[in-house]
């Protein structure tokens, strides 16, 4: 078997340790079997997708409007009072 090494934050660490305490297991064991079920999902992490591409379409359909709406602390008197 090979060894691996990492960094951990205390608190994970201590996690572990209870999780392994629990389930009467090393604290290897426990890794192990949570690798082996988080590559075993078989899907890879999500690409990152920016608001711009989700709402891309949107951006630029509205038309009239002040141009200095953006820009313009004047139209944000009030906002949010009721």
């Amino acid at each position: 078997m090979n060894t691996l090494t990492l960094k951990v934050p205390s608190s994970l660490e201590a996690a572990l340790v209870h999780m392994a305490e629990v389930a009467h297991l090393s604290k290897s064991e426990v890794v192990r079997r949570a690798i082996v079920a988080y590559v075993g999902q078989g899907k890879a992490p999500a690409e990152f997708v920016s608001a711009l591409d989700q709402a891309g379409d949107l951006v630029g359909c509205f038309e009239g409007g002040p141009k200095d709406l953006s820009s313009n602390p004047k139209y944000m008197d009030g906002f949010g009072k009721v």
